[in-house]
């Protein structure tokens, strides 16, 4: 299984790499270009770095991969990597994938980054992993247009939001599994188990 994570250049991908590679028969590969980055099996698009910045190494390649995931492109979409899959953010200029409508906005809260554990409540993003406590290191969230794509929740002070989203084999969430011990791990491999199957 081919799984190819979209650089941006942002973040360092070494982490993540390493945690989806803990699956057998799984291969990571990492690409610049958002042409050939959905020459894959699975697409993930990581999860650091500013959303101006990232939507515009997205932009040349954006119809091309949005057409990807509509056709059944399974995809991981990981804090920054989620807010993408969106249609845009107060973050940056430029468009998100879309493939979620709704829009990132900053969070609702006096301690902005959010930065640590937290739990996450009501999980049915996978069969095979359910989520409890999770790593975030974020400013931004989703704010979703339809609620019923929202398989998890996370409350940080005041400010209740998606911790999880769904739509066919496309998943973003706004923690870190890769940063999130045992159970961040389990939870990039059961969606790779439940993709390939």
């Amino acid at each position: 299984m081919r799984v190819t994570l979209f650089d941006y250049g942002a973040g360092n991908l070494h982490s993540l790499s390493k945690a989806l590679a803990t699956e057998p028969g799984v291969e990571v590969h990492v690409e610049e270009d958002p042409l050939r980055a959905v020459d894959t099996d699975v697409l993930v698009l990581p999860g650091v770095g500013a959303f101006g910045l990232a939507a515009a190494r997205l932009a040349p390649g954006r119809n091309t991969m949005r057409l990807a995931l509509e056709r059944g492109l399974p995809c991981l979409g990981i804090c920054l990597g989620m807010q993408l899959l969106f249609d845009s953010s107060e973050e940056g200029a430029g468009k998100g994938l879309g493939f979620f409508a709704g829009h990132v906005q900053r969070l609702a809260a006096r301690r902005v980054p959010h930065i640590g554990w937290n739990q996450v409540d009501e999980d049915s993003t996978l069969s095979g992993a359910k989520l409890e406590t999770v790593y975030y290191a974020h400013s931004f969230v989703c704010r979703v247009a339809d609620p019923s794509l929202v398989t998890a929740w996370t409350t940080h002070e005041e400010d209740r939001f998606p911790a999880a989203v769904r739509r066919g084999k496309v998943v973003g969430v706004q923690f870190h599994p890769e940063k999130s011990s045992t159970s961040g791990v389990a939870f990039a491999r059961a969606f790779l188990r439940e993709v390939r199957s």
